[in-house]
């Protein structure tokens, strides 16, 4: 007997499970086949592991379950209308003979393409399934039938070959050995397409040949763009140090001229009295007596002991300098040390 089925997942099949003192017959890994309406077929390989090994991906929809053995109440296959079946998705591996007999028939070349023969049409696909059957009421009413839900097995990912499908899927693969191109020639290069012709074209050129007397030239020519491409970087280059430079001076300078800040006080406390002593260890010209002033000087013993009155101090030594330079510093250290005492 054949009737209509509706799958696990339907809400009636929770129902079912929850009444008590009903008729239920539960039947799990049922060994059945399934019709299955192929709607497409692709060909796709495996990754680098498997050494890019090809298969076929089947994808369709679930039309009917036909159980090896009979089930309760004489039910032999469940049925379902268009749309009503669940999503199938099957993967066909093909053995090693048959990879040879793909490979003869032009695998390797760019017309080879999965034959439209095999779609539209219903495969039949083994499988396991669960089965639930509702027996039908046990007052004899006219049109009264068991109630069939089933679910298969790994639905979404069937794993089928020759052997367990029985289909010999190579042999509808058409003969592209004779009429297609090779994919490795498919894929060349166009500028060596555009070269071909009739005619057989030189490797060199005339000029290519005449190399020798050209030798001298061409490995002391500099390349004609890498001068001004140079100059430009160089151009741009300095342009960026520039306004770094630019960048680090105004920075400087508003740290100096900001109160409170080390560079403020550097300015202020240190290097302020150093140019100031500076300034006045360099003798001017005009206190230097030249030759005819001193004569005169010697002439004059009045203006000489004045002379020696106004004399320049001598200028302090190296170490005097750095005596002069720490001193200033344990001034600075002891005035920032009054500030903290005073603001805390």
């Amino acid at each position: 007997m054949r009737t209509a089925g509706l799958t696990m997942n339907d809400v009636w099949a929770h129902r079912v499970l929850r009444e008590r003192g009903v008729e239920t017959y539960r039947l799990e890994g049922v060994v059945a086949e399934l019709g299955v309406m192929v709607e497409s077929l692709d060909l796709k390989h495996r990754g680098r592991e498997e050494n890019y090994r090809p298969y076929l991906h089947m994808t369709g929809e679930l039309r009917s379950v036909t159980p090896a053995e009979t089930l309760p109440f004489g039910i032999s296959q469940v049925t379902y209308s268009p749309g009503q079946g669940e999503r199938v998705d099957a993967f066909y591996e093909f053995d090693d003979q048959q990879l040879v007999v793909l490979a003869g028939k032009g695998y390797f070349t760019s017309g080879f393409t999965v034959p439209e023969q095999v779609t539209g049409i219903e495969w039949e696909l083994p499988a396991t399934a669960d089965v639930l059957v509702l027996a039908p009421s046990k007052v004899q009413t006219e049109g009264d039938v068991p109630v069939v839900f089933t679910q298969i097995h790994g639905i979404g990912g069937l794993e089928i070959d020759l052997e367990s499908s029985g289909y010999d899927l190579a042999d509808y693969f058409a003969d592209q050995s004779k009429n297609g191109v090779e994919r490795a020639e498919a894929v060349v290069d166009a500028r060596g397409l555009k070269s071909r012709s009739d005619a057989i074209n030189p490797l060199f050129t005339e000029d290519e040949l005449g190399l020798d007397t050209e030798t001298k030239q061409v490995v002391g020519a500099p390349a004609p763009e890498a001068a001004p491409v140079a100059d430009g970087m160089n151009a741009r280059l300095r342009q960026i140090e520039a306004e770094i430079a630019a960048e680090r001076e105004q920075y400087e300078t508003e740290r100096a001229s900001t109160e409170g800040t080390t560079e403020n006080l550097y300015r202020e406390r240190v290097a302020a009295p150093l140019h100031k002593a500076e300034g006045q260890e360099v003798p001017s010209a005009s206190s230097v007596p030249t030759r005819e002033a001193q004569r005169d000087l010697n002439l004059d013993p009045d203006l000489e002991e004045e002379a020696r009155r106004q004399e320049v101090k001598p200028v302090p030594s190296l170490d005097e300098r750095k005596l002069q330079v720490a001193q200033r510093a344990a001034d600075l250290d002891f005035g920032l040390d009054d500030e903290q005492s005073l603001g805390s």
